[in-house]
Parts: C-alpha cells; structure tokens; sequence
C-alpha cells in the first residue's frame, strides 16, 4: 500500500515537472517571440524614419530649412550606413553615402540660389558645412574598414563632398586673413612697356 501511494506520487511529482518544464518552455518561447518582432519593428520604423526624413527634405522649398534639415536626415544616412556596413553590406553603405552626397549638393544649390552672400546671410550654410565636415570623417572610417573592390566609389564621394565643403568655406569666409586681394585687372592697370623716346631727325 505505502509502496503504490509513493509510486503515485513519483508520478504526479514527474506529470507536475513536465508541466513545468512545458511552461518555462512556452513562456522562453513567446518571450523571444516578442523580442523578434519588437527588433523588426524598430528596425522598420527606422527605414521608415529615413524614408519620411527624405521626402521632407526633398519637398521643402525653403534653402534654410532644407540645409538646416540635413543634420537630422544626414545623421539617419550614418545610421543606416553604420547598420549596412556591420553586416558587411557595402553595397547599401555605397548607395546610402552616395544619396547623403546628393543631399549635400541640392542644399547648397538651393542656398546659393535664393542666398547668394553666405557672408551676409550664413544661416543654412554653417549648419550644413559643419554636417559635411562630419560626413567626411565617417566616410573616410568606411574607406578604411571595407574591402578593396568598394572602396573607388567611395573615394569619389568622399573627393565631391571635399569640393563640396571647400566651395561653403569660400563661401563663407571670402576675404581670408593671410590672402591679399587681387587688383582688378583691365586696361587703366595694365602697365605700359616702356618704350624708347623717339629721335628727332
């Protein structure tokens, strides 16, 4: 009798033990699940975050606020590179820098269009510099770090956002300290060769 009670209760002991170990399973399970799917929706609300930030920057029309923009959109770009390139992914980190360089370029021709006296009138033109001078940095990271066969469109985008940042610097500071102004050239500057006084005959 004692020895069929105990053996019962191994039983119910072990039924109790399956159960558990079922819902420690199930539990591990949704718990990942969740996790699977809160991972896919950041990583989707931030595609769709780039998305959003470039269709804004290309509808707006004011020169200011679409350079002033390229600091939020422009640090999305790095993001998304950054992302690219740690899953080896260089051809997205190509594409995304390319578009970044893009970016850069509309600006700045939108700015020199409506502001053509970055001197006067810095607003827009500083921030997207300073944003550009960045780039620079964080691409030439990415030249280092991929493989060689990306690395030559990567170094033409670097060498345009380079003329890109000298153009705004000369915008900006025309009249640098150390360069003399060049005399303006035309015919009352023009020094006469000398020539030898006639003969009278």
């Amino acid at each position: 009798m004692a020895s069929a009670t105990a053996h019962h209760r191994a039983e119910e002991n072990n039924g109790q033990e399956k159960i558990g170990a079922i819902g420690r399973a199930w539990r591990r399970s949704a718990v990942l699940s969740i996790c699977a799917v809160l991972i896919f929706a950041i990583g989707a609300r931030a595609v769709d975050e780039l998305a959003l930030l470039q269709q804004r920057f290309d509808h707006e029309t004011d020169a200011v606020r679409k350079a002033k923009s390229i600091r939020k959109l422009g640090d999305a770009q790095f993001a998304k590179e950054r992302e690219a390139a740690a899953a080896n992914d260089y051809v997205t980190v190509g594409l995304v820098m390319e578009s970044y360089r893009d970016n850069v370029r509309a600006a700045l021709q939108a700015l020199k269009k409506t502001h053509p006296d970055a001197e006067k009138h810095s607003g827009g033109y500083r921030e997207l510099e300073i944003h550009t001078g960045r780039s620079i940095r964080e691409i030439r990271d990415v030249i280092l770090a991929m493989p060689e066969p990306y690395r030559p469109p990567m170094q033409v985008v670097e060498h345009d956002l380079m003329e890109l940042d000298r153009e705004m610097l000369k915008l900006l500071f025309p009249r640098r300290p150390g360069e003399q102004p060049r005399p303006p050239q035309g015919p009352s500057n023009e020094k006469k060769p000398d020539t030898p006084p006639e003969k009278q005959p």
